[in-house]
Formats: C-alpha cells, structure tokens, sequence
C-alpha cells in the first residue's frame, strides 16, 4: 500500500500516512466491495506512480505552510480539508502535468484530488505526528504527544512518560448528524485525533465555523469551542493563527496538569 512520507526537518523523524480514499464506502470505514477494492487497486498503479514522480518533481511540499494558509480560509484540517486540499492540488498539478506523459492518467489523477476535499486530511495527521513525536521524551512533561480511540478505550500518551498508555472508556459522540440521535451511535474511534493533540481539528474549529454545518450547532459554538481548549493547553501556536479570534495562535500542548 503507496503512503506519504512526512519529514520533520528540524528534528529528522518521519511519518507516514496512506492515501485518502474519500467519503462513503471506503475500507477505513470497513467496507470491501468490488468498488473498494477496484479504487485501491487504481491508487496503486495510477494514482501512487503519478504522485511519486509530481513530488520528486516538486522536491519538496511545506505542510505547515498550507495549514497555516488553509486555516485562514475555513478549514480546521480535520472535518474539513477543502481550502487545504485545493492548495495541495494547486502544488502539485503543474509538476503532474510536466512529469506525466499519460495525459488521461493526469487528468484522472487531478479529478480524484479535485473531487476529494479529504485528500489532505491523512496528510495534515501526518504532519502533527511529526511535530508531537519531536515532543517525546521530555522529563516530567505531562503535555500529551498522542490521543487515540479504539472504539472501546480512548487512549493518550505524554511527553514524559515514554510509551506508556493512558486508557479509559471510549466516549460516545453526543452531537449527532441530522436524523441520528446518541442512540444510533457508536464509542469514538479512529487515530485522527492526533490532530487535535497537534492543536488543530476541534481545538482550531474556531477558524471553521463553516463546519457545525455537518457537526451540528451554530457558528458561535465553534468560536466557544476552541475558548475553552485555550484552558487546557500550555501554550499558543503562533505558526498556525485563528483570523476569528484576530489572529490568535492556535491553543497548543493540552497538559494533563489543566484537565
């Protein structure tokens, strides 16, 4: 399976992500049919080669820089990707275009980007692993460096405990999409959270008040939302800043010492 590997330049540690498959039936979300199947086997040998050569083309792709610029156009880079992912396609697209000679491949490979506002999002959950791995290590940090949910346990690791785990009962989202209740739901799982450990997704949704339109609540919410996370974390990003809250760094490093 093709992944993206992430460099943190500044420390040297790397990280991986596999290639977002989009929204609906997709085997992240445990289907398998004949239509999964057959997409993840176009990612191999279309979409993977095409993509290999376009970022040996481009050298090199700044995430942090396209975070910082897609959270002053309405994503969060958790939920929503679509300022992120369009500002990816447009770093990619000429070196696409130069360095592949299947003009329909090309056209196939931009179209799949084109039509996935998701694309970037295992991308922006590598970048933040890269960053928080950094953080590991720390003597007597209790700033968290992983937050992780199996559908049964939630799990968080701190900078100076090693790779000793943290546990407790997986929560049940309470906030349901249109026409579902708490009853129709299932505990919280996946590893996008690291995201959140980052600093950004729920802890930025003030910088995408766009997105209660699929979570739910009013666009004041978001805004209230990311005040409070500024309560339980030690500090501010100043790389990555909210235009909603005039340009306040994103709250970063929750500390297990606030919560």
């Amino acid at each position: 399976m093709p992944v993206f590997v992430v460099t943190n330049e500044q420390y040297g540690n790397r990280s991986y992500a596999t290639l977002n498959e989009g929204l609906g039936k997709v085997l992240r979300y445990g289907a398998y049919s004949e239509e999964v199947i057959k997409r993840l086997q176009w990612m191999e040998t279309t979409l993977y080669p095409v993509l290999q050569a376009a970022l040996k083309s481009a050298v090199r792709i700044d995430l942090k820089a396209i975070i910082a610029q897609a959270l002053h156009m309405g994503d969060e880079v958790h939920n929503r990707n679509r300022a992120a992912t369009s500002l990816l396609y447009r770093a990619l697209a000429p070196h696409i275009v130069r360095t592949c000679d299947d003009r329909e491949a090309a056209a196939r490979v931009l179209e799949f980007i084109n039509g996935n506002d998701h694309f970037f999002l295992n991308l922006s959950m590598a970048a933040a692993k890269a960053c928080l791995d950094a953080a590991r290590d720390i003597k007597h940090s209790s700033v968290a460096v992983v937050m992780a949910r199996n559908g049964t346990d939630f799990g968080v690791q701190l900078a100076g405990t090693g790779s000793a785990w943290y546990t407790g009962p997986a929560p049940v989202p309470t906030r349901c999409s249109s026409g579902f209740t708490k009853e129709d739901a299932n505990p919280d799982i996946g590893d996008s959270a690291i995201t959140e450990t980052y600093g950004l997704g729920g802890f930025a949704i003030a910088a995408a008040p766009a997105i209660v339109q699929f979570v739910g609540g009013q666009a004041a919410d978001a805004l209230n939302y990311t005040l409070q996370m500024y309560e339980i974390t030690a500090g501010e990003n100043r790389g990555y800043q909210i235009p909603q809250l005039d340009f306040r760094g994103a709250p970063a490093a929750s500390t297990s010492s606030k919560s």
